[in-house]
């Protein structure tokens, strides 16, 4: 298989080590049209309309234009490839059954808080399956407008998009859709709350360029390029960043979703920075670690802050100006979250109005082998002293692996020297395999000596 998919290898099993959990209880939304433009509203005509042996239905990945086994790929039972199919399903076993327990809402397989993310319970035709999960138009939207061109054989992507395909080949819209459920959105039931976690949900995380290869079904051949043009995994990662801080802040700053009663919601802050293990014993040494970049007083839950991280890190090298514009308003955000909710939300539009415009600054920008050796530089270097919680050490070493295999896709380092700091780059991701193992200080070595193996290919 082309694309991201053919450098992974060992970084996606480790990879999946980090966000398993989450894969298995979360889909894509099920307003998966949903773009800057508004909601899918087209009627979803069910996986079975796409299955048929001359569409996407073979066994074999024989088509002349496309795979046209991509929905033996979404099936796979084996890899997270396959999680989508199964994201309803997963709602009836044991843990899934747990978590609706607790949270008082009966069988999650029907209730509505699960449904949003877990299924595809869009405006539904003849073929439509619920337990489908999360199906070909929970991402492409409703078929019904578009099914006719996109079978023809003079129909064309542009002409397919025109009709209501929605166009995920462009970065900014496919992190739209999956951010949706994979961050959350401000429609009914896709957004997963603290009281939510504490049932016992995975911890939500994203990074698009990653998720894109876990669920990658095409192959960008000549052909491809041709109907889309070359993807650019380095962009992806990129606008993806900036997207899921955009979000971040804005969901944060709505009253319905920014807060829980007299607390604020604390799906928006740092798991670990709470939940830590503490002790009466007179030996006992705290684990916390203070962190340069987030000016609150020691012992205040601190904002998720793993995009702002990566983001800044990018940012200083295709934006050096909005990086300082970005990096003093970060810092004003944590201060004015140490203020009060006023100050918080002030700083948050400015801070997402700097996500917004870096977004802008990364879909223009073409990601040279210069640059993406800097911005690696960036993430393991200079970035280093803000990695003093498990959530933003699991992205740092998932944009080190992607921006590594973006490099090896881009025919800017041989695979084979990659391949030679593998060893290295899985001991950075064992360092982020348990949450509650997480020690600053030793991933930091670890992260630091994978950064000092991919220089040497410079």
């Amino acid at each position: 298989m082309g694309g991201r998919l053919q450098w992974f290898g060992g970084a996606l099993v480790c990879a999946i080590l980090t966000i398993a959990a989450g894969f298995a209880l979360l889909g894509l939304s099920l307003d998966s049209a949903a773009t800057a433009a508004g909601v899918d509203s087209a009627t979803h005509l069910g996986v079975a309309t796409c299955a048929g042996s001359t569409c996407h239905g073979r066994s074999e990945p024989t088509g002349r234009v496309v795979r046209q086994d991509e929905i033996l790929h979404w099936q796979d039972a084996s890899s997270q490839a396959g999680a989508h199919s199964r994201a309803w399903t997963v709602l009836g076993n044991a843990r899934g059954q747990d978590i609706a327990r607790r949270l008082g809402i009966g069988d999650p397989q029907s209730a509505p808080m699960c449904l949003g993310c877990h299924a595809d319970p869009g405006p539904r035709g003849g073929r439509f399956q619920l337990s489908d999960g999360v199906g070909c138009e929970a991402c492409h939207g409703g078929s019904q407008p578009w099914l006719a061109s996109h079978y023809s054989v003079s129909g064309t992507h542009a002409n397919n998009v025109a009709n209501g395909l929605v166009p995920l080949d462009r970065p900014a819209v496919r992190a739209a859709v999956c951010l949706d459920c994979h961050f959350g959105s401000d429609r009914p039931s896709q957004f997963v709350d603290h009281r939510i976690m504490a049932a016992g949900h995975p911890r939500v995380s994203f990074e698009l360029d990653l998720f894109s290869t876990l669920q990658q079904h095409w192959n960008e051949d000549s052909d491809y390029i041709d109907r889309k043009g070359r993807s650019n995994d380095v962009r992806i990662w990129a606008v993806g960043q900036a997207m899921a801080l955009e979000r971040q802040l804005s969901l944060y700053a709505q009253p319905r979703l920014g807060q829980e009663g007299s607390f604020p919601e604390f799906y928006f802050f740092d798991c670990h920075t709470c939940h830590r293990r503490i002790s009466d014993q007179p030996d006992f040494r705290a684990s916390a670690t203070a962190n340069p970049s987030r000016p609150i007083p020691s012992g205040m839950p601190a904002f998720n802050d793993e995009n702002m991280i990566m983001l800044s890190a990018a940012a200083q090298v295709v934006a050096p100006g909005l990086a300082t514009k970005f990096d003093g308003d970060s810092r004003a955000f944590h201060a004015g979250i140490a203020t009060d909710r006023s100050a918080a939300i002030a700083a948050a539009g400015r801070l997402r109005g700097d996500a917004a415009a870096l977004k802008d600054a990364f879909a223009r920008n073409e990601f040279s082998r210069a640059q993406t050796f800097a911005i690696i530089d960036a993430v393991t270097g200079s970035a280093l002293a803000r990695y003093t919680d498990y959530e933003g050490g699991v992205q740092a070493v998932m944009a080190t692996d992607t921006l590594l295999s973006a490099m090896v896709n881009a025919g800017y380092v041989p695979k084979g020297s990659a391949d030679g700091i593998r060893g290295q780059v899985n001991l950075a991701y064992a360092a982020v395999k348990d949450p509650y193992s997480f020690r600053p200080l030793e991933f930091r070595a670890a992260l630091g000596r994978a950064a000092s193996s991919i220089k040497a290919l410079r």
